[in-house]
């Protein structure tokens, strides 16, 4: 790698010769995008702002089947490889003008930093072969302490890898990014929802600066417009400094839960990290080097990002997450948290069970000899005087107990036996969402510990079947809520197993378009 000094680049690195000057608003925006990673978190909020802007963008995957369910989905270029495998880089390069490296390899295991510097390795030779007049990364903010963890050695080497290829590279370094499904955020998430009283290792008085996911893709839109940035590493944060025993108190506090907090002298990583694995969905391989990487203090120390991006005003933490918070209004259900149960094994597993964004989903699948015209007859006919299909008498029952805590109960019914609009009651459901023949979306309306809504959906298959999916949603409302839920799990399975196989039986056995009979 080249000295920074001799190349004209500052202590930061950025170059000095563009340290000062203001970008043209007159040039034009670069067109052809390619974006990695466009599957996971960041890459999957970034690629629709990159298409509403007009770029042409290109996602380089290693399974194109789990764009599936993206609305962009056949608005983008599909370019099939693995950054791990350099004979399938150079297509996805071609025509190519800015490149998004938006990967890293955490989850594969203990080899995960060997794997981020040969991956980055092979992605900027690639880039330089085909041309490529920028990089555009999202790396890690770091202390300035020698002893980073592993996680964001990594994070570092790869920015470092990128650059040794030649091509300029503009990496911006964040810490705790807040947002719904970040892994950093999900795991405070965690915590606070389902641990009332909670010990504090020596990693919960570490100093960061958290930004919200809306600034980083702000950043990241922007640095296509900034040709000033391109060569540099750009720190960047919330306008808060606060420590992550604040940052579970704050977001406990936006909830409306009561936590405490006990100091703990002794606490390693390792041990906090099976903790972590306890109480939460997030792996202990995973929580492992995360929290490794918290021990250190992520603060912003370069402020070049005001310089550069002068129209970027970052919030607070406690805005950030009210902001992420709002995931759990019912209009982003299906946009998200459906997109996030899909995996690379296809669309028919029959049944499912994740968590994933604060949200536990329950998914089922059938396939239905009937057309999806006939199964969205049936199951947008449900309920009221026609009952639930399957152990009828049982929801019956959760709606007495509904009513005796004064809930709405079961005695609403619904306004039309066989049609449904968005805001109308169907017992103890509220109509959310209706797609004619396709999608239906309730909402639960009786007493919760957190927020239930219950999904069906149906597609047609090649073959001229249909694709019947049903999920439940729930979004616990501290530890009552996930005690609730899995309390419940084993009488939801018989009830939900039961419930979509009805449906399916119905639909096949419904002559095409017509009414769909009573229960009794």
């Amino acid at each position: 790698m080249a000295d920074p000094e001799e190349d004209g680049f500052d202590a930061h690195g950025c170059c000095n010769s563009m340290k000062n000057t203001k970008h043209s608003a007159d040039k034009p925006p670069v067109f052809n995008v390619l974006v990695t990673g466009a599957t996971g978190y960041i890459g999957g909020r970034l690629v629709p702002r990159l298409l509403e802007r007009g770029y042409f963008v290109r996602c380089l995957v290693r399974a194109p089947e789990r764009l599936q369910g993206r609305t962009w989905q056949h608005a983008v270029d599909v370019a099939v490889g693995d950054v791990l495998q350099p004979d399938t880089l150079s297509a996805a390069m071609k025509g190519i003008d800015t490149a998004y490296y938006l990967v890293h390899s955490m989850t594969s295991g203990k080899d995960f930093f060997e794997r981020d510097i040969a991956a980055a390795r092979n992605f900027g030779e690639a880039a330089r072969s085909a041309g490529v007049k920028q990089i555009i990364y999202l790396g890690g903010l770091e202390s300035g302490n020698a002893e980073l963890s592993e996680h964001l050695r990594s994070r570092q080497a790869t920015g470092d890898t990128l650059r040794e290829s030649g091509v300029p590279v503009t990496e911006f370094r964040a810490g705790v990014i807040v947002g719904s499904g970040s892994i950093s955020f999900e795991m405070i998430r965690y915590l606070a929802e389902r641990i009332p009283i909670m010990v504090c290792p020596q990693w919960v008085y570490s100093h960061a600066q958290p930004i919200g996911v809306r600034e980083v893709l702000e950043y990241l839109l922007a640095a296509l417009r900034v040709p000033e940035s391109r060569g540099c590493i750009i720190e960047i944060g919330g306008a808060d400094v606060i420590t992550y025993k604040h940052m579970l108190l704050i977001y406990a506090e936006v909830r409306g839960l009561r936590r405490w907090m006990l100091p703990v002298p002794v606490l390693t990583p390792r041990i906090s990290s099976y903790w972590v694995n306890l109480v939460t969905p997030i792996p202990a391989s995973i929580a492992r080097p995360l929290i490794e990487g918290l021990r250190n203090e992520n603060v912003v120390k370069d402020f070049s990002a005001r310089e550069l991006f002068p129209d970027i005003e970052p919030v607070g933490y406690r805005t950030a997450v009210q902001r992420a918070l709002v995931k759990l209004d019912a209009s982003m259900v299906e946009t998200t948290w459906s997109d996030a149960v899909r995996t690379v094994h296809g669309d028919t597993a029959p049944v499912m069970l994740s968590s994933h964004e604060g949200m536990i989903i329950e998914q089922r699948q059938r396939t239905v000899d009937a057309s999806p015209e006939t199964v969205y007859a049936v199951f947008s006919g449900i309920g009221g005087a026609r009952g639930w299909f399957c152990m009828n008498w049982a929801w019956k029952c959760r709606g007495l107990m509904d009513r005796v805590i004064g809930g709405v109960g079961m005695r609403r019914g619904r306004r039309d036996p066989d049609h449904l609009r968005v805001g109308d009651a169907l017992d103890f459901w509220r109509v959310e969402a209706v797609e004619p023949d396709h999608l239906i979306r309730l909402r639960a309306e009786m007493k919760l510990p957190g927020t239930a809504w219950l999904q069906f959906q149906v597609r047609p298959l090649e073959d001229g079947r249909a694709l019947l999916t049903q999920m439940a949603f729930f979004a616990p409302k501290g530890l009552v809520g996930v005690l609730y839920w899995y309390a419940l799990y084993p009488f939801h399975k018989l009830i939900f197993s039961g419930l979509i196989d009805e449906i399916a039986r119905r639909a096949t056995e419904l002559p095409e378009r017509q009414s769909v009979p009573d229960e009794g």
